[in-house]
């Protein structure tokens, strides 16, 4: 019995958020490991944000315009410098406790 099997989403966004997310995992400046979806790699090779994933390698090599794209994307998606939307009180601090 295999798994559920998504065919309708935003692969813009999927593309998107892998390459932000490989960011975390970079190493030897700028190599990510590739523990992600085939399709998705193959889109990100395709727009020109790694190497070719289809190497034996466990890692893939972002090219300059995949590591700048990555940076803009990780601060877009999971960035803190944002302030808060709401502000709370101390009074509702205290109640969550």
């Amino acid at each position: 019995m295999g798994g559920y099997i998504m065919s309708n989403y935003d692969r813009e966004k999927v593309d998107e958020v892998v390459l932000a997310l490989m960011s975390l995992t970079l190493h030897d400046s700028s190599r990510a490991w590739k523990g992600f979806d085939w399709d998705t790699l193959d889109r990100l090779y395709e727009k020109g944000w790694i190497d070719n994933p289809r190497s034996k390698t466990k890692s893939v090599q972002l090219t300059e315009e995949g590591l700048a794209r990555a940076a803009q994307l990780f601060e877009h998606y999971f960035g803190a410098s944002k302030p808060p939307t709401t502000t709370r009180s101390k009074q509702e601090d205290k109640d969550v406790i």
